[in-house]
């Protein structure tokens, strides 16, 4: 056996954070809206952005095709998003949410306000600022 502590390893301790807090979230919005965790980031960014199409999904969500597609079908046979083809570039697709996938961003947007609150209150003033100190320096430029 090797020394490694994998609970001491950086990459480790951010993905075990980024799950624990991903589905402490998925349970305000899953049973509520029936949406799953992949299906969550990709209507937040087409909330965010307007329009996408998978590949940018797939690099906004940080998720393998894959994943942006089964939940892009999700959320397609939910209603909650439409694709039209790109005038710009007849191979692709882009998907923007419909009136109904609008009104559910629209209501999970204050669940997530109030998770974010709450999860900045369990952690003291130094701690807020660190951490969104390290992740500015840790996370790529926002597009």
């Amino acid at each position: 056996m090797s020394n490694f502590a994998l609970s001491e390893f950086l990459p480790y301790r951010l993905a075990v954070a980024a799950g624990a807090v991903s589905d402490r979230f998925a349970r305000l919005y899953s049973a509520r809206f029936g949406i799953s965790i992949p299906e969550w980031r990709v209507l937040a960014v087409l909330g965010s952005f307007g329009t996408a199409h998978a590949k940018a999904l797939t690099a906004l969500t940080t998720m393998d095709k894959v994943k942006v597609s089964r939940a892009v079908a999700g959320l397609e046979t939910a209603g909650l998003l439409k694709r039209r083809a790109d005038a710009a570039d007849a191979r692709r697709t882009l998907l923007t949410l419909t009136p109904k996938g609008a009104r559910t961003y629209a209501a999970i947007i204050p669940l997530a306000e109030q998770m974010q609150a709450e999860l900045l209150a369990e952690l003291p003033p130094a701690a807020r600022a660190g951490l969104d100190a390290a992740l500015t320096l840790l996370s790529p430029p926002a597009p």
